[in-house]
């Protein structure tokens, strides 16, 4: 060092890892004079000691000690640890735990509630649970109004429900509620706002009807075609509309989509008029009315699945029936009322189609082979599912068809039972035998004879009564008896076989009976008997007795 400074190549050893002196962590070296040593110049030569030279003692006498080699010792630069970086980071692990600690306990909390910064539109609305906002909600609603005007000086507030806006709470408490949700950091920022506005649906049509009738005298009104129900035709019929002139709505729309965004206020609006045709003409009425009057007179049939009927009334479908007016469109659409229809069919089905089982019963002979069926089986029916059926109604009203619909139901089997009739052997079953051809009736039980009574049959020609096996279906100790062309009134000891053909009491027709002689006495086909013999049938043989009419009608009295 010829020039008594530090030169790079001195610094580069002094420092080997390019560092500097003076800063923390790093040793200090002293430069010291070594007055016994001079350069060529006379002066002085300047040394460095080297890093990490251990201090020497302190000496006294006020001279710096100097090592072995005559250097003078360098004090030591205190060593700093690592502590504090170690606190630091403890510092900043606790900081982020506890901000991590903290967003999940806001999540949390605002579980099921509305975020920080929700606002339905400027109504902060934070930590409302679904029954709180839903009343917010509502009243945000319920005091938004629209304050109109016209030229003329009219002026009208109206709420939001009156200009045909409906609003849908759910969706708009929902929306609500799922604010920020797909930002799980912003969720629960206050500091980043969501507005959220009502969710509602506008009715042009019903806003216009409002307006036009608070504000244009009805003489000036423009009024569409309707369709009306006609009590005393039971029929639909079209009501003629007119000309007139109505509010443009343009503004007032602009004014309750400001509500929308921002409700619980009150907005401004101005209308002009403007003269329209009658939205609906009466032609469009008339089809209308045609189309749902062609549906009347389509019937409707509910089927059990076992015999039993029920047709729905016209009147009721007119009642379900309503009419869709689109003023933009001018059409009238036929419609109906589903929850009326379901109400209706839930209530009158079970009781017009439900039945009780009834077991069949019938008798055979010794042979096996059934002779009559005296108690005709039923399966017990159970109407249910009415809402299903009532969807098939409206599905066949809806395409203006008559249908035939089956109810859906649980349904309960008969059980079937026999008896056997024991017709060939002495003193077995009853049974009757009419003889046209004797005008006689022989009771019989097996192959025994029992009793024998003269009658008189049907008369010569159509009249006729029937030969055949037959049994007996049902009787009555009195009855009213009518036909085509008579009635016989309180007639005694009925025993019914063929339909309309029977055994019965006939004391106008003594004469006839003890003739035999059906030619000129003959009945509408029953056999006629003397009331004691008539009764002695009606006591003595039960629904089931078999009756056989056999022989040749005769051309003349018998007896």
């Amino acid at each position: 060092m010829s020039d008594g400074k530090n030169t790079d190549d001195e610094t580069s050893l002094l420092f080997p890892n390019g560092e500097s002196g003076g800063e923390q962590h790093r040793t200090s070296a002293a430069p010291y004079t070594d007055a016994s040593k001079t350069s060529d110049a006379g002066e002085a030569t300047v040394r460095f000691l080297p890093l990490d030279v251990p201090q020497p003692p302190a000496q006294s006498g006020g001279d710096a000690p100097v090592d072995g080699s005559g250097m003078q010792a360098l004090t030591q630069a205190p060593r700093h640890g690592h502590k504090g970086l170690v606190i630091a980071v403890i510092a900043l692990l606790l900081l982020v735990a506890a901000v991590v600690g903290g967003f999940f306990a806001a999540r949390s909390y605002y579980s099921g509630k509305a975020a920080p910064g929700v606002s339905l539109g400027g109504q902060n609305v934070t930590g409302q649970d679904e029954a709180a906002l839903t009343a917010t909600v509502k009243n945000a609603f319920a005091t938004s109004t629209v304050t109109v005007k016209d030229d003329g000086g009219k002026t009208l507030n109206a709420k939001l429900s009156d200009l045909g806006v409906t609003l849908d709470e759910k969706t708009t408490v929902a929306n609500l509620l799922n604010a920020k949700s797909s930002e799980a950091l912003a969720q629960v920022n206050p500091f980043s706002p969501a507005s959220v506005p009502l969710t509602v649906h506008t009715d042009d049509a019903k806003m216009t009807d409002f307006l036009t009738g608070k504000l244009v005298d009805d003489e000036h009104q423009a009024h569409a075609a309707t369709v009306e129900y006609d009590t005393a035709s039971n029929s639909f019929v079209a009501k003629a509309g007119s000309d007139g002139r109505t509010p443009d709505i343009a503004n007032v729309k602009t004014a309750v989509n400001k509500l929308v965004s921002n409700p619980g206020d009150t907005s401004e609006a101005k209308v002009t008029y403007r003269e329209v045709k009658s939205p609906i003409s009466e032609q469009v009425a008339k089809e209308a009315a045609d189309a749902a009057n062609g549906r009347l007179a389509n019937a409707i049939v509910i089927d059990n699945g076992e015999g039993k009927t029920f047709t729905i009334p016209s009147k009721e479908i007119a009642q379900w029936t309503s009419f869709s007016s689109d003023l933009s469109k001018g059409t009238i659409s036929v419609t109906y009322n589903q929850d009326a229809m379901k109400a209706y069919l839930k209530e009158q089905l079970p009781s017009a189609l439900n039945q009780d089982s009834v077991n069949e019963e019938n008798v055979k002979n010794t042979q096996g082979t059934v002779l009559t069926v005296t108690t005709k089986g039923v399966n017990g029916i159970s109407v249910k599912d009415t809402d299903a059926t009532a969807q098939e109604v409206a599905k066949n009203l809806d395409a203006g068809q008559a249908a035939t619909i089956k109810a859906q139901s649980d349904v309960t089997k008969y059980t079937t039972t026999s008896k056997v009739a024991q017709y060939d052997i002495p003193n077995g079953d009853l049974w009757i035998q009419v003889d046209r051809s004797k005008q006689n009736v022989t009771v019989y039980r097996g192959t025994t004879v029992v009793n024998t009574f003269n009658v008189v049959t049907g008369k010569n020609g159509d009249r006729e009564s029937d030969p055949g096996t037959f049994f007996i279906n049902i009787k009555y100790e009195t009855q009213d008896m009518r036909g085509a062309d008579y009635l016989s009134k309180g007639v005694k000891w009925i025993s019914y076989y063929n339909g309309g053909e029977g055994f019965h009491a006939a004391p106008w027709n003594v004469t006839g009976i003890a003739k035999g002689d059906p030619v000129n006495y003959g009945s509408h086909g029953c056999i006629n008997m003397t009331p004691s013999d008539a009764q002695w049938i009606y006591e003595n043989a039960p629904v089931g007795t078999m009756v056989k009419v056999i022989g040749a009608q005769p051309t003349a009295a018998v007896r």
